[in-house]
């Protein structure tokens, strides 16, 4: 089953988190409720990730819940 990916990313002067479609679930003033937000979404449809980018919209880092396939079997 693939991982569904949701993001943390900014929006003008605030902080969206986006869904798996790119839609957004939620928009936040500042960067760390965005990415509880993030989290708590990602962790409640596992298996998932959340990618959390920088201010500039480039990737700062990631969590990846539930079955990780690294390292891949045989």
């Amino acid at each position: 089953m693939a991982r569904k990916v949701y993001r943390v990313l900014p929006a003008g002067g605030s902080w969206k988190v986006a869904g798996p479609s790119g839609s957004a679930l939620s928009t936040h003033y500042t960067k760390p409720p965005a990415v509880s937000a993030g989290q708590a979404a990602a962790k409640a449809n596992q298996p998932s990730q959340l990618v959390v980018h920088k201010a500039d919209g480039t990737f700062e880092y990631e969590y990846t819940y539930g079955d990780d396939p690294f390292p891949p079997k045989g």
